[in-house]
């Protein structure tokens, strides 16, 4: 029996959905607005896939979903839970409180609630403090007293040991039942107070992630499709299982631009290559290193929060297919405004009155847009000349401009064009060796999300004064597999596809940052 699988990515006008073979070979795909909802849209998406395919249900083994609600929830204030903060490691961290740098609006959000307690280690393993379990469990009832709905613990260097964390959860599990618990040292990195915050923002969002998941389910339930499997798509282009996603729902709030770059490397076959994936509102501009995206080595901000997880490496502009065109004395500007999903209504071509990037594409004749309703002949009699090549002209500089800020070096590079507003793109760009538009550039994102393999990334710090590098790079190379395995991962077909060492010379001891990750394919 032949095994297909379903790949969807929600962006901020489209709602992308294709269905792949087990060769990963493009057997349909459907392209519907972005709902306000969001959840709507993803419903309309997967049911139109999986019936304009033809495939029987029952060879639909797996279903690979990378959404923006956690994302969209942080950064509207919505629907967030509210998180008692626990942190362990008094007295050597008491001289900044947690989530002092948040804006008030979020903090009131999630209901402020958080409690320090004595413990925590050292960077070699050492405690700094005896855990103290009675303020563990007063603080359980605290969070009880509060209305807490879900609990975050970060405690310091809980990467190098993470007894405090366990324990800790076990106190809290004792008094508040079957309440969603965070610990830092299964999401951030080894830098405490971006750790902390990332863990607080996990713990606010399950609730968000837990509906999403039920909503999708629902949907593959009417659609007899309950025997396949649900992954979510990741920030690093790999999928995890949905039960992991409903415990580390951080992990997926970048994953949009994760699947498109990981689904040009799926269309080209290229393994470095630098990728412009223009939408309807903006262009994400990613690299493309071995295989999967580049991360981040910086801190990201998330809803104005600095955390410091695996993230995308990419940039953001604000000029894509939906942006609006201005022409301001003298001067003509596209974007950052844009119509968004509206474009169907709004733009000329569709008889609104917005000039759109997607307008001056059509009206130069660069575009050809497979929409019944969509008239160029509208955009050419209402669009100028001196406008359409002025907005044009600024287009394609933006782009390069971001193709030359994520490249590391002088050398042009390849360069693939996804998206559906990618269409517009010369087949030359400065910086750029070659320019690609694959078959399918359209659906990259979804098509990424579908071919996807499960993953997991460690990162630990060990010092070789105590422990030699061969050990410590195999502890951190087992705990990795470990992790993708829960994920998802098809134990026989996990491998190491990524080692990094960080020397950390302001630690003593040749103490070295170890991060490492798994990838496997999705047990099904």
């Amino acid at each position: 029996m032949t095994k297909y699988r379903v790949g969807i990515d929600v962006g901020s006008t489209n709602t992308d959905a294709v269905v792949i073979d087990e060769k990963g070979g493009l057997i349909h795909a459907v392209k519907t607005p972005t709902t306000a909802d969001v959840t709507t849209g993803v419903t309309r998406a997967l049911t139109s896939v999986v019936e304009g395919s033809g495939v029987s249900r029952d060879e639909i083994t797996a279903v690979m979903y990378g959404t923006t609600h956690g994302l969209n929830s942080i950064v509207e204030r919505k629907g967030l839970m509210k998180v008692g903060v626990l942190r362990i490691g008094l007295p050597a961290s008491s001289s900044i409180e947690p989530m002092m740098d948040w804006s008030s609006d979020l903090r009131e959000g999630i209901g402020d609630v958080k409690v320090m307690v004595r413990g925590g280690h050292e960077y070699n393993g050492d405690e700094i403090s005896q855990l103290d379990e009675e303020a563990i469990g007063r603080a359980a009832e605290l969070f009880l007293d509060s209305g807490v709905e879900s609990v975050a613990i970060a405690s310091v260097f809980s990467p190098v040991r993470d007894d405090h964390e366990r324990r800790a959860a076990e106190i809290i599990g004792d008094v508040m039942g079957d309440i969603p618990i965070s610990l830092s040292s299964t999401i951030g990195s080894i830098g405490f107070l971006e750790r902390e915050n990332a863990t607080i923002l996990n713990a606010a969002i399950v609730g968000v992630m837990r509906r999403s998941i039920s909503a999708v389910r629902r949907t593959m339930e009417d659609l007899d499709l309950a025997s396949a499997r649900l992954f979510l798509a990741q920030n690093d282009g790999t999928v995890m299982s949905a039960e992991q996603a409903e415990r580390y729902p951080i992990f997926t709030v970048a994953a949009a631009v994760s699947n498109s770059v990981r689904g040009a490397h799926v269309l080209t076959g290229l393994s470095d290559a630098i990728v412009v994936d223009m939408g309807g509102t903006t262009t994400n501009i990613g690299v493309l290193e071995r295989g999967f995206p580049r991360e981040s080595s910086s801190a990201v901000y998330i809803g104005d929060v600095r955390t410091s997880f695996m993230m995308p490496d990419f940039i953001s502009i604000g000029v894509a297919g939906g942006s609006m065109v201005r022409k301001v004395d003298g001067s003509i500007t596209v974007g950052p405004e844009s119509v968004g999903y509206r474009l169907t209504s709004l733009g000329i071509a569709w008889g609104g009155d917005v000039v759109t990037a997607t307008d001056v594409a059509l009206a130069l004749g660069i575009m050809v847009v497979d929409d019944p309703d969509c008239d160029p002949d509208l955009a050419r009699s209402r669009v100028s000349g001196e406008v359409a090549e002025g907005a044009y002209g600024y287009i394609v500089s933006r782009i390069e401009e971001g193709i030359d800020k994520v490249k590391t070096r002088p050398d042009p590079m390849s360069v693939v064009l996804v998206g559906g507003g990618s269409a517009m793109l010369p087949e030359e760009l400065k910086g750029a060796s070659e320019v690609m538009r694959p078959e399918g550039a359209q659906s990259a994102n979804a098509i990424g999300a579908a071919t996807a393999l499960v993953g997991a990334t460690v990162e630990r710090a060990y010092s070789y004064e105590q422990v030699s590098r061969g050990r410590a790079l195999e502890d951190a190379k087992k705990v990795a597999k470990g992790r993708a395995i829960a994920a998802g991962a098809e134990p026989s077909s996990v491998e190491v596809v990524m080692v990094e060492e960080v020397s950390m010379p302001y630690l003593p001891g040749n103490t070295v940052k170890v991060r490492v990750k798994a990838a496997g394919r999705a047990f099904m």
